[in-house]
């Protein structure tokens, strides 16, 4: 009986072991080379993570009527938030007193100066009133056309700036209401508008009424004129056009400070809501906005787009194998 047990051992160690020899071939070939699913699998998954980096360094150009929309929708949001924005008169009033109060501190409380001086000269006052009210809207627009038709390779990221500039700014307005000076109770500031009978202000007159009027800080006048002249200078070719659009911002914040709708300091905050913008876009895209390609690569490719050849002869694979 012995024997018959001892045998009935062995076979069953021998059965172990050939179980274990087994399991270490079955773990041995499945960590082997990865069969064709595989292989098109990891193909895909290359060629996704090199396509949203390419797209990230040379983005493309974008549809048309996508940007329309895009922008016509977020202007409508823009004008909704910042208008909803309940009008906190006394910690606005606050808020300018304390802005104002630093200034002097600081020796560059000159609006008031400015904004009397300018007063007296009627047709240039005038000027300033239009020039407010329509320019901030007719040159940032007409510089997006531009990069949409001569820079698409920039214009995505130019305008994801201008994008994260103001959505900074709409939470300045919420959290920091802040009388333009105009406003100011006892500042000796002149409503330039009111004055002269123009129309320069969507928070004076009728349009009072359906715009917040403390919406001062940031100075989205000052961030989006200089966006508008930094584009024109560093993608200009005309060296008097580059110019200009220096002269632009520069202009821009005359005239803010001329008609009293702003501070000095509302203007030092749009430029920093400015500066987060292209950080942002600077880290979105890999490169500062102004280096990337002028045209999307693709688009000046001259060979052909292929794909892996596990993609487009799935069938003769799997026969093969």
């Amino acid at each position: 009986m012995g024997e018959p047990t001892e045998i009935q051992r062995g076979d069953a160690r021998r059965a172990d072991a050939a179980h274990g020899g087994g399991s270490g071939a079955a773990t041995a070939t499945t960590a082997g080379p990865p069969d064709g699913a595989t292989r098109a699998a990891q193909s895909r998954t290359a060629v996704l993570r090199n396509r949203i980096r390419d797209q990230r360094r040379s983005p493309a150009r974008p549809r048309i009527w996508f940007e329309l929309a895009l922008i016509g929708i977020s202007y409508w949001v823009y004008s909704i938030v910042r208008n909803a924005v309940p009008e906190q008169e006394a910690v606005a009033q606050k808020n300018a007193s304390w802005i104002w109060q630093l200034e002097h501190h600081l020796g560059i409380a000159v609006e008031r100066s400015i904004n009397h001086a300018v007063d007296s000269v009627g047709w240039l006052i005038t000027g300033m009133n239009y020039y407010y009210a329509t320019l901030h809207f007719i040159v940032t627009i007409g510089v997006l056309v531009w990069l949409y038709r001569s820079h698409p390779g920039r214009y995505v990221a130019a305008r994801t700036v201008l994008f994260v500039t103001t959505g900074i700014a709409l939470v300045g307005f919420y959290f920091y209401p802040l009388a333009p000076p105009r406003l100011m109770t006892g500042g000796g500031f002149i409503d330039t508008v009111a004055v002269h009978h123009t129309w320069g202000s969507f928070a004076s007159g009728p349009a009072a009424h359906v715009s917040n009027l403390y919406a001062a800080m940031p100075s989205m006048h000052i961030g989006w004129s200089t966006w508008c002249g930094l584009t024109i200078f560093f993608l200009a070719r005309r060296a008097w056009v580059r110019a200009l659009g220096l002269l632009y911002p520069l202009a821009t914040l005359t005239v803010i400070i001329s008609t009293a709708n702003h501070f000095w300091m509302d203007a030092v905050g749009g430029l920093i809501c400015l500066a987060v913008g292209f950080l942002a876009a600077r880290w979105l895209y890999h490169e500062w906005v102004y280096r990337l390609p002028q045209v999307p690569a693709r688009e000046t490719a001259d060979e052909p787009v292929t794909v892996p050849e596990q993609w487009s002869e799935p069938a003769v694979s799997s026969a093969r194998r």
